[in-house]
């Protein structure tokens, strides 16, 4: 008997490529897709692409959605109840497993880990420390189209939201930009590749700025980084809306 893991879905390149690798794998059945929605303004968290975009992904992918809303800037406290209530309501169907698109950062597995264990669940990472220019040429050569939705202006200019993620992109990041956006540099969405039964249609809308406060504990004066392991918050994020078509 299969597995039953969740994938953890964002709706990019890293999500979308460690499902087409984990789907390979004869051991695990992915029961569902997981994504956290901005309640306030119904769209993915961090990657601001509208929720009927990714709905549109998850029906040509042919899984469920689980769809996790979380309030617009949330304490630690406050998103880590909302994801175990939401992992313990999953563990009730069976699943056991989350799938994860992280590559590098030891630090995000590590606090992913331990709290994946507190609830009985085990994490699963099928790009993990696979070299990253080695990920996106694979993920291009598979025929994923992506396109980057959010660039933080500590590494990026506007100049790159709004682009198809291809070699000419590639070629155009500065050196100390990783061509995945692993350390949060960029975020994308996949719009075609062969976990798709059909491309997702869009319009390519307005591009907008958008600055946020870092995360605070509840019960605390002093703010933390996000999930700490990053700290984007002392930067600005450009973002280019998709219109459904």
């Amino acid at each position: 008997m299969k597995t039953k893991a969740l994938l953890n879905w964002s709706s990019g390149k890293d999500a979308a490529l460690a499902l087409y690798k984990i789907a390979q794998n004869p051991d695990f059945e992915i029961s569902c897709l997981l994504t956290s929605i901005n309640q306030e303004l119904q769209r993915i968290s961090m990657h601001g692409v509208r929720v009927e975009l990714l709905q549109q992904q998850a029906k040509s992918i042919g899984l469920p959605l689980e769809i996790m809303q979380v309030p617009e800037m949330p304490t630690m406290e406050v998103y880590e109840r909302i994801m175990t209530e939401t992992l313990v309501k999953l563990k009730k169907q069976g699943i056991t497993h989350s799938v994860f698109g992280d590559i590098f950062l030891e630090d995000l597995r590590k606090y992913r880990e331990e709290k994946l264990a507190e609830i009985g669940f085990k994490g699963i990472f099928p790009l993990w420390k696979i070299p990253t220019h080695e990920l996106i040429q694979e993920f291009l050569r598979l025929g994923f189209k992506t396109i980057v939705v959010c660039v933080n202006e500590r590494f990026l200019d506007k100049s790159f939201v709004g682009r198809i993620l291809n070699q000419d992109f590639i070629d155009d990041l500065p050196e100390n930009v990783d061509v995945c956006g692993e350390n949060g540099e960029f975020h994308t969405f996949t719009f075609d590749g062969p976990i798709f039964s059909k491309p997702i249609y869009f319009d390519i809308g307005e591009t907008s700025y958008q600055k946020y406060e870092s995360p605070k504990q509840e019960n605390s004066s002093s703010t933390i980084r996000e999930t700490n392991f990053s700290d984007p918050f002392k930067f600005g994020f450009w973002y280019c809306d998709l219109i459904p078509k």
